[in-house]
């Protein structure tokens, strides 16, 4: 303590006063000793500090991605259900085409007037043509909304591996905190090793595999 106020010693700093005074004998090899293991867990502290923020923005943009192709899959899937409504309103339309047409051919076959016979016949190759544009616009339909569900299906499993991913980094940081209260060097390196399996999936998600 001076006359200008007072200096909080550091941990570090009473082991080297306790070293310069000759404690325990040989002082200066303790001193060097203690100076560098506590440069050793500054550096391995700001290590693990800066990795974490990295690792967590990392995450960050990995939540992101995974929140985006969960919206999509869903997306996807209205698309689909819209067009298989559309697809059913086709069938149905179908349907009634062929109910018309089996009248027509009904009072075709019936009629005693070959001019009746006539017209009924020209409704029957109406109606069926009419059949064969309804047809091949349901199928249509039907194929869009196939493709809307194998896209929403590719979605949701690439938005499972962004949630993997996310989740694995989580398991990362954790390490860190824990590492960083501990000083463990295994869990320095479990850290980056969970953190590499992370960065893993994550590429798989990317790739959509």
């Amino acid at each position: 303590m001076s006359g200008h106020g007072f200096h909080v010693h550091g941990p570090h700093d009473h082991e080297l006063e306790h070293a310069a005074s000759g404690g325990h004998g040989d002082g200066h090899g303790h001193a060097d000793g203690g100076a560098a293991s506590a440069s050793g867990g500054m550096s391995m502290t700001s290590k693990i500090a800066v990795c974490t923020a990295v690792i967590a923005t990392v995450g960050a943009i990995f939540s992101y991605m995974g929140g985006a192709t969960q919206a999509n899959a869903g997306l996807y899937k209205n698309n689909a259900a819209i067009k298989k409504t559309e697809a059913s309103n086709q069938w149905n339309y179908f349907q009634s085409k062929s109910t018309k047409q089996a009248l027509a051919e009904f009072a075709r076959d019936t009629a005693t007037d070959d001019v009746r016979k006539q017209g009924w016949q020209v409704k029957v190759a109406r109606y069926e043509q009419e059949k064969t544009d309804i047809q091949a616009a349901a199928k249509k339909l039907e194929a869009e909304a196939s493709q809307w569900d194998a896209q929403s299906e590719e979605q949701m499993h690439q938005h499972h591996r962004w949630a993997q991913a996310t989740t694995v980094l989580q398991v990362s940081i954790a390490l860190a905190a824990i590492a960083l209260l501990t000083k463990k060097k295994w869990l320095e390196r479990a850290m980056f090793g969970v953190a590499a399996g992370g960065l893993v999936v994550g590429v798989l998600a990317a790739f959509h595999i």
